[in-house]
């Protein structure tokens, strides 16, 4: 199962095809325009993982801030507060794991017509 993303710039997400059941990976894209922002961290039910392929993603989970570069992987238990954008300002792509609750906590998606 594969769906990709695109952060707008209210930090709502624009479907670009979708399937419904379990645990899912979505590719997320970060426009440049989200670097700077100041992280609101959140929590919620289950887990996450998320793997760079493109870009810098600055992920804060609870009082830890980390930048993952290409290649690198984060897990996390999502009750631990959190929160990733972009680390530069440059755009970001990643594919990211999450379950019915990380999609409502994220995702509130908009299904391009």
């Amino acid at each position: 199962m594969f769906t990709a993303y695109v952060l707008d710039a209210s930090r709502c997400l624009r479907r670009t095809r979708s399937r419904g059941g379990g645990v899912q990976a979505h590719k997320l894209i970060i426009p440049a325009a989200r670097f700077g922002d100041t992280p609101t961290l959140a929590s919620h039910e289950g887990y996450e993982w998320l793997y760079i392929l493109n870009g810098r993603v600055r992920l804060v989970l609870g009082d830890q801030d980390r930048v993952l570069t290409p290649g690198e992987a984060a897990e996390f238990d999502t009750h631990v507060p959190h929160w990733f954008s972009t680390a530069d300002d440059a755009s970001a792509e990643l594919i990211i794991l999450f379950g019915q609750q990380g999609e409502r906590a994220h995702l509130r998606a908009r299904t391009e017509q």
